[in-house]
């Protein structure tokens, strides 16, 4: 599946994070942020644009109905940050780390995490459409009730996450891998597995499988 990438432009000033602290609005646009620790701050309505944020750190931050569009993310560390009712379009999150974030009630166009953590992290509520999780760690992530569409699941790990009351058709998770995961068996119409986890799938069901 394509999706569009970040619109950025390629020469950037360099800035630092704290910088949306001293602004009128909080907004930054056309830099990049490298090397900058924002952490257990609180700021709301936040708005980011045409931008590369690297080796950065925002940890137990509130950034909740943050907007964020033509974005990447490269080494950076969200761990247990605040996102819930956010706007994310054209944003892509690499090597990064999101351990427990709070994604509830957000809506993602055209988004991909690439070889990060996502461990814990909440997308309750949310809507994913163009959205590609690759090489990502989702073990215990909460998808409940989310609108899923044109959303790749990458050789990924779900083990333990929660997919329930999310209909999963025409989301291929075949390359992934899981022990347990929770998810209606009428939201399973339509998925793509493997063979191999659709063996999985009738064990949860309680079916006795003999060869």
């Amino acid at each position: 599946m394509k999706i569009a990438v970040p619109r950025i432009s390629a020469e950037l000033p360099l800035r630092n994070f704290n910088a949306i602290l001293y602004e009128e609005d909080p907004i930054l646009e056309e830099c990049k942020v490298v090397d900058s620790v924002f952490e257990n701050e609180a700021v709301n309505r936040v708005r980011l644009y045409n931008m590369v944020i690297k080796n950065c750190r925002f940890n137990h931050t509130d950034f909740q109905n943050i907007g964020m569009t033509d974005v990447c993310f490269e080494n950076c560390d969200l761990s247990n940050a605040n996102l819930s009712k956010s706007s994310i379009h054209r944003v892509v999150f690499k090597n990064s780390k999101l351990l427990g974030v709070n994604f509830t009630e957000s809506s993602f166009g055209n988004v991909r995490f690439d070889n990060s953590v996502l461990n814990l992290t909440a997308f309750g509520e949310s809507k994913l459409e163009k959205v590609i999780f690759h090489e990502t760690a989702l073990k215990g992530t909460d998808f409940y009730d989310c609108k899923l569409k044109n959303v790749d699941f990458q050789a990924c790990n779900l083990d333990g996450a929660n997919l329930e009351a999310t209909p999963l058709k025409g989301i291929d998770i075949s390359t992934s891998t899981f022990d347990t995961l929770t998810v209606s068996m009428n939201d399973l119409k339509g998925c793509k597995v493997s063979s191999f986890q659709a063996i999985q799938f009738a064990a949860l069901m309680g079916l006795v499988i003999k060869d």
